[in-house]
């Protein structure tokens, strides 16, 4: 079993941004401790939990939030997790003070994902964050020096400010790095939030993608998954939510998922602290979980068993045009960007 803690707080808000946060509503950060709590209590229960190999803890952005909120949550946790349990944190590089890092590190985290979207300055700030390229560099200094030997960043392309040139000295600041996985992920604009009506913000060029793929492959990350990238660590977590895996979602606007129904607790922060038991559910039809696992399955390189076809003539067909390879007995994806057309090719 899995689970994902969500921290509705933020220091500011990004004009991409259409995750749940706030970055007015601080006073409420005690009382959301204890509801994620009383949820936590629920879910361990409904879900009859045993083991748990991994603990995600997103937002929002967990480094505004104390560890002392956290600790009563990990100790709720503590003798679920399995000895080799991947406990991962996102952060800000303006927020995860040394301080921070160092105690999240006393509460069991092994595992910080940084939110640096680049290693630029002019393109930090057409994106509306509010650190700079030298502290996105810093905190993940700090990171290592506070104990992490897994750290991963995530940058974003796709925008206005994308040249080749601009994105290999992106790669190549992260690849000088105490990293072993990085996150690349598309700019998207999302309704509701400032940049959708926006224009000349976003750029999409498939030609630059596939540059950044193989910059970051030049530099030993290997893509595991369309956004994805290993140097010697592929997330755990991540994998399985893309093998179809269930998992526990704890929190505002978090998601839960049993392997037939899916969990919402609610999106508003005062009602999820008024009552974090409170969800809506949503029933799975058969077919919907079986396109579910198809589409998840080319996303990353877990695949799918070819018994999960009911005919393989237009296997063959990928298989021949190199599409797709079969090793053992299961299909794999050998180009992430085709993950959706092949899925819909084969659904």
């Amino acid at each position: 079993m899995i689970l994902y803690l969500h921290i509705p707080f933020c220091d500011s808000k990004c004009p991409y941004c259409s995750f749940v946060s706030h970055t007015d509503k601080n006073a409420l950060k005690s009382a959301y401790s204890k509801a994620v709590l009383r949820q936590l209590e629920f879910e361990l229960e409904r879900f009859d939990v045993t083991s748990i190999k991994s603990v995600f803890v997103g937002g929002g952005t967990p480094s505004v939030f104390s560890p002392k909120l956290l600790k009563p949550f990990m100790d709720k946790l503590l003798p679920f997790l399995s000895a080799e349990a991947e406990i991962s944190a996102e952060a800000n590089p303006n927020s995860a003070s040394l301080k921070w890092l160092f105690s999240m590190r006393e509460l069991g985290f092994n595992r910080i994902s940084f939110g640096v979207q680049s290693f630029d300055d002019e393109k930090l700030k057409l994106l509306g964050r509010i650190h700079n390229a030298k502290e996105a560099q810093q905190a993940v200094l700090r990171a290592n020096r506070a104990g992490f030997e897994n750290i991963s960043v995530d940058i974003m392309y796709a925008t206005k400010a994308d040249t080749k040139k601009l994105l290999q000295n992106e790669v190549k600041t992260a690849a000088a790095l105490p990293i072993n996985h990085l996150s690349a992920y598309s700019l998207s604009l999302e309704e509701k939030t400032p940049f959708f009506a926006r224009r000349g913000v976003k750029k999409e060029s498939l030609r630059k993608a596939k540059f950044l793929v193989e910059s970051l492959k030049n530099e030993g990350f290997l893509q595991y998954e369309i956004s994805n990238f290993s140097r010697g660590y592929e997330c755990f977590h991540n994998k399985q939510y893309w093998a179809h895996e269930s998992y526990i979602g704890v929190g505002c606007a978090s998601v839960g998922y049993d392997g037939q129904k899916r969990f919402y607790p609610s999106r508003d922060l005062e009602e999820y602290i008024k009552e974090p038991l409170l969800q809506n559910v949503e029933h799975l039809s058969a077919e919907e979980l079986r396109l579910e696992k198809l589409f998840l399955a080319f996303r990353s390189n877990i695949g799918i068993d070819l018994e999960f076809f009911h005919s393989k003539e237009r296997i063959d067909m990928l298989a021949e045009a190199k599409k797709v390879c079969i090793k053992n007995g299961r299909i794999y994806n050998n180009d992430y960007f085709l993950a959706d057309e092949i899925a819909l090719f084969l659904s």
